[in-house]
């Protein structure tokens, strides 16, 4: 498995769509994933990358101090942070308020029909998310990606599947909400994927990691088994590089040393299981590798500024220190 693989395992994403929007000119809406697009809202991800698939027309897509984005048919654009942003048939219009009325169809979809009756543009929304609050992957993307579909072998196929697979949820025939949810999944990947490919040569940073040969498998064992008591040497021998050579490579790409990386990785873990779960401090200590809840919790304090009880106790107000 190639190391994008690997490192997507560890983030286990899943993704769905949840409304199909039939617009027509001139139109402009305000959009962020939120738990109102979710049946049950406490399903909503602790990560959440918004997409918007175009099947027919265009739209612009406006991030507030970022260049608009325009999206045709047959591409998608997706917005890793999900950041507020608008939809609209033109730059400069106003979003519509209130929002325009939704209703929820038999198969849980939402549908949404608005605009002035010009030249209409019909697209589906949807999400991918991960329980994961805080991933190198998701903080190394641009604020908005597209992805151009239609110049891909698989064109046809994803867009009769979005077609087929949004008429059947609305329907309310069993397991299309799956077929919209491994879709979504899969343009995810494929995004991301042509994103890092296109890179330039000297670009340096952890998707620039991601892509090189040895680099990228270590990033892959290191999400793959944070537990694990890896040492340089050991991440060296099993890329098939000099303890000496991969970690300057290693700290060039990914701007920090291998082990401080692996570190800065576990208390990003360790936090989100503090914050979501209810296991002890000693078993989630454990479970990342520490020997005992000491050392972890010293770990923990020095990477966090605080340690793994108050911050448990401090609950979502507690912001983390994000290492530069």
């Amino acid at each position: 498995m190639d190391a994008l693989s690997d490192v997507l395992k560890a983030l286990r994403i899943s993704g769905g769509v949840f409304l199909d929007a039939a617009f027509t000119a001139p139109w402009c809406v305000a959009s962020r994933v939120g738990p109102e697009d979710f049946r049950n809202k406490d399903d909503l991800p602790a990560s959440v990358v918004a997409f918007h698939y175009v099947i027919d027309g265009q739209m612009m897509v406006e991030v507030e101090g970022t260049p608009p984005v325009v999206v045709r048919a047959g591409e998608m654009v997706l917005l890793p942070r999900n950041n507020p942003h608008l939809l609209a048939s033109q730059v400069g219009l106003r979003p519509a308020d209130p929002d325009p009325p939704m209703q929820r169809v038999e198969g849980g979809l939402l549908r949404m029909v608005y605009g002035g009756g010009g030249t209409p543009t019909h697209l589906v929304c949807g999400f991918v998310g991960s329980e994961v609050r805080r991933h190198p992957l998701l903080e190394a993307l641009p604020i908005t990606l597209t992805l151009d579909v239609k110049d891909k072998p698989c064109s046809e196929w994803v867009a009769a599947s979005f077609r087929f697979a949004a008429q059947e949820v609305a329907s309310g025939r069993a397991g299309s909400e799956t077929v919209l949810a491994k879709l979504s999944e899969l343009l995810f990947v494929e995004a991301v994927r042509h994103y890092a490919e296109t890179l330039p040569p000297d670009r340096e940073g952890w998707l620039a990691g991601l892509r090189d040969p040895a680099v990228g498998r270590a990033l892959a064992l290191m999400h793959g088994d944070a537990a694990r008591p890896w040492t340089t040497e050991q991440l060296a021998a099993d890329v098939s590089l000099s303890r000496s050579a991969f970690a300057e490579r290693f700290t060039q790409l990914v701007g920090m040393p291998p082990i401080t990386y692996l570190t800065d990785w576990r208390m990003q873990l360790a936090a989100a299981r503090l914050r979501d779960t209810p296991r002890a401090i000693g078993q989630i200590a454990a479970e990342l590798g520490y020997e005992s809840e000491a050392t972890f919790t010293r770990a923990f304090k020095r990477a966090m500024g605080i340690a793994p009880g108050r911050y448990r106790s401090a609950g979502p107000s507690f912001t983390a220190p994000v290492r530069n």
